[in-house]
């Protein structure tokens, strides 16, 4: 979840040989420099445009710092007057990776404290997993299959694509497998869409009022901390008096998802997805190729694209050199971090104190812990780690408890957590030759999961929440 989009290169580079792995590189002064600015400054420039609601009826579209935050990165990295480099796609790949976990641990600081007042939604954080995992299978599957897609149904439908799940598909089905450029193609659709869409989605569900702003939030736990920051973000504006019981449920939510969420994937609706899989290929009558068949069997018509043109071209992918991380590259790159959160939570809530200071140096720490506990850990990514580590250490029975709470106070995730999402959209560049390679069948399903995956979570929990 947290390595957007990092991690997922790094695993389907290692499907290639050695020889054309990405070369390492120890970035100059100019290159950090360059790209902190950048990204600091898109951030500003999101934050005084500030937030505005469109209405459509009952419901409203929330365009919010954010949104303008992933569009203007976005514009950054696409342009071709003065191209982004491969290499300064690398440095902002980088601090990217800190500042996201990072966000991801001042939301955990918020958890902590509202344990006491989360115990009666035990249930509902629990069952809301069931809709993140059996909502794509039932709902997205069907279409998919419909739709001519094959075999890459199954692993464009099987969950919501993140991280852990695209390395599990690599090594379970191989790269040249439909399976995998199923998953492969959600997976970067959702790297470089997913924050905005889970946004306007969640910006429009929580305007028309069917479901409880909690059960909206629980739904947010999609394994994914820019899905979460863009609709935690919409859901705060629009109900801004119970914004931080938003966040602490969304961020808890998010926490089970990346404990469970993963191995219930593996076990239960995989095996279920290749079930239904079957069954819906006969009530279609199509093949493993997504060819319609007759009775016989036998295709109707020889199609004119092959399966493998329905979804992203992996080989269209670029892959960037790779930063060596040494000692003093993790340094500079918590310390941009912590300095830009810094900044940008002074800019966004006007509060710029000691405190505050203090605060987000706490949030650094808690980073480096869980960035360290991961590499003793692999299996464990830091995402898991720094909202495990940050509720802990603000949960009431410890005696951290009242010192973290007090400095962290006044730092709001989303300012924090902003330039995560500037850098999201500054690697867009990298993603775009890739990107023209999709075809439509495979957008309208990867946004068809990602909706159900939200809205079923979500409707699981408004039942608990009002049964």
């Amino acid at each position: 979840m947290s390595h957007e989009p990092a991690a997922a290169v790094h695993a389907q580079t290692e499907a290639q040989p050695s020889a054309t792995r990405s070369a390492l590189f120890t970035p100059n002064a100019w290159q950090w420099g360059s790209m902190v600015l950048l990204s600091a400054g898109i951030c500003v420039v999101a934050i005084l445009l500030g937030t505005h609601k469109i209405p459509l009826g009952n419901a409203a579209i929330v365009l919010m710092p954010v949104l303008w935050a992933v569009l203007l990165g976005a514009v950054i990295g696409v342009q071709k007057v003065r191209p982004m480099t491969g290499h300064s796609r690398a440095v902002s790949s980088v601090l990217l990776d800190v500042s996201i976990v990072m966000f991801l641990a001042a939301l955990g600081v918020s958890v902590g404290p509202a344990l006491s007042q989360l115990t009666d939604l035990g249930p509902a954080v629990l069952l809301q997993e069931v809709g993140h995992i059996f909502g794509t299978v039932i709902i997205a599957l069907p279409v998919a299959v419909a739709l001519g897609m094959g075999r890459m149904a199954i692993g464009a439908t099987w969950a919501i694509d993140r991280e852990s799940y695209l390395a599990y598909a690599l090594q379970r089905f191989g790269v040249k497998s439909p399976e995998y450029r199923g998953v492969f193609s959600v997976w970067l659709l959702g790297s470089v869409f997913g924050a905005v869409f889970i946004s306007l989605l969640a910006g429009l569900l929580g305007g028309l009022g069917i479901f409880d702003p909690r059960a909206l939030a629980l739904g947010l736990g999609l394994g994914s901390g820019s899905m979460m920051l863009g609709g935690v973000a919409a859901l705060s504006i629009i109900y801004p008096e119970q914004a931080g019981e938003i966040m602490a449920l969304a961020a808890l939510s998010n926490l089970v998802t990346n404990l469970v969420g993963f191995y219930a994937g593996v076990f239960l609706s995989m095996p279920m997805a290749q079930r239904l899989y079957t069954f819906w290929k006969r009530l279609f009558r199509r093949d493993d190729e997504g060819r319609r068949v007759g009775a016989d069997g036998q295709p109707v018509k020889i199609a004119k694209r092959s399966e493998a043109a329905s979804a992203v071209d992996t080989n269209a992918v670029t892959v960037d050199p790779e930063v060596r991380m040494k000692p003093s590259t993790w340094i500079i790159a918590f310390g941009a971090s912590i300095v830009v959160g810094f900044l940008l939570n002074a800019l966004g809530t006007g509060v710029a104190g000691a405190n505050e200071a203090l605060g987000i140096l706490v949030l650094g720490v808690l980073t480096a812990v869980a960035f360290l506990l991961s590499k003793l850990v692999r299996s464990v990514p830091p995402s898991v780690w720094v909202l495990a580590l940050a509720t802990f250490v603000t949960a009431p029975f410890m005696p951290t408890a009242g010192l973290v709470t007090g400095l962290t106070e006044h730092l709001d995730a989303l300012f924090v957590g902003l330039a995560s999402i500037a850098l999201l959209g500054m690697n867009l560049g990298r993603d775009v030759k890739a990107l023209k390679s999709l075809n439509w069948k495979v957008v309208i399903v990867a946004m068809l999961t990602f909706t159900a995956s939200f809205v079923g979570a979500a409707a699981l929990a408004q039942f608990v929440i009002h049964v």
